[in-house]
């Protein structure tokens, strides 16, 4: 028997005219802090958002993902933002296996949208 191991990749992209705004209005220091904070706050909720799950603790979870839409918005994340929305609509909708397929997509496109934003960052240093 031949198992078929599947390894879902999406693009991801970093929205430049966002972080070019973001510079514009806090300079190049602060908006590396800004930038940086939120990279570590994203990977944090991400985590969190996998033990929630765990827990079965959807409003908190429900919770967390609101907070990632923000957080990725203002770096420039927006499909990870929208992933996180559809987290937040498979929670509304009660559907667990929908959840589990939504966080796995999220935490995928997250991990990959940290390497896009520390890519871009190693490019502006």
């Amino acid at each position: 028997m031949h198992v078929l191991q599947m390894r879902p990749t999406e693009q991801v992209s970093v929205d430049q005219e966002r972080l070019g705004t973001l510079y514009a209005q806090l300079g190049e220091a602060g908006a590396e802090d800004v930038v940086c904070r939120a990279m570590e706050e994203l990977a944090l909720r991400m985590s969190h958002c996998d033990r929630l799950f765990r827990e079965s603790n959807w409003d908190e979870l429900r919770k967390n993902s609101r907070s990632l839409i923000a957080i990725a918005d203002q770096v420039g994340l927006q499909k990870l933002g929208l992933v996180a929305s559809d987290v937040m609509s498979a929670i509304d909708q009660h559907d667990e296996v929908a959840v589990a397929a939504t966080l796995t997509r999220l935490i995928r496109i997250g991990e990959r949208s940290l390497t896009a934003i520390w890519d871009t960052q190693d490019m502006s240093v």
